[in-house]
């Protein structure tokens, strides 16, 4: 299944490029990071924190997806929402662990 581009992304990642449809730099062998959320979603924090400290002690980049603005997504999604995918597969929901997403990345 391929995501398509997120049409918002949350403050934090707003701030650090210009336009949110560019294209986040990465290398052929970077992963490709998303994170599925929606908005008043607790576990969506949780999530985003781990990602992002993840991802940042790495030096990779990540995508915050809104499922609300993809309805396939919330469609495919609802019940499992913060979906981690890691390549465009399914690695995680609900919960992120950390060490399990250093392992996935590092690998």
């Amino acid at each position: 299944m391929t995501i398509p581009a997120p049409r918002s992304l949350s403050a934090c990642h707003r701030r650090s490029r210009t336009h949110y449809n560019e294209p986040v730099p990465q290398t052929p062998s970077d992963p490709r990071v998303q994170l599925i959320t929606k908005p008043g979603c607790h576990l969506c924090d949780d999530a985003r924190a781990v990602v992002q400290s993840v991802t940042a002690e790495l030096g990779l980049t990540w995508e915050d997806v809104d499922a609300g603005s993809v309805p396939e997504l919330l469609e495919t999604y609802a019940e499992e929402i913060p979906v981690l995918l890691v390549d465009g597969v399914q690695r995680d929901f609900w919960r992120i662990e950390p060490k399990r997403l250093t392992r996935l990345l590092s690998a």
